[in-house]
């Protein structure tokens, strides 16, 4: 985390956890995905920015990417699926 003037930055990383459904799969790290960063809500008068970094994998027998699937924002929006669909 880094605050610089009011604007608080908050990074992740994703743990090298290989996703469960390709668990029969012989997986081998290959770094992360370019890291994107999400507008928050604001936490005590300072504007948030989170910055995320998702990790890859390769198939080591196909040679295929493999990666999580972080669908969460509704698409057209800006908000998550669930808090969306409760808008609607």
């Amino acid at each position: 985390m880094k605050k610089k003037n009011k604007i608080l930055h908050i990074y992740f990383e994703e743990k090298n956890i290989t996703p469960k459904r390709f668990s029969s799969l012989i997986l081998q790290p290959k770094g992360f995905l370019p890291e994107i960063m999400v507008d928050d809500f604001s936490l005590r008068r300072k504007i948030v920015k989170l910055h995320i970094k998702r990790r890859r994998w390769t198939d080591i027998k196909t040679g295929n990417i493999i990666q999580r699937d972080w669908n969460l924002i509704a698409k057209g929006t800006r908000m998550r699926h669930d808090f969306a669909a409760s808008r609607i």
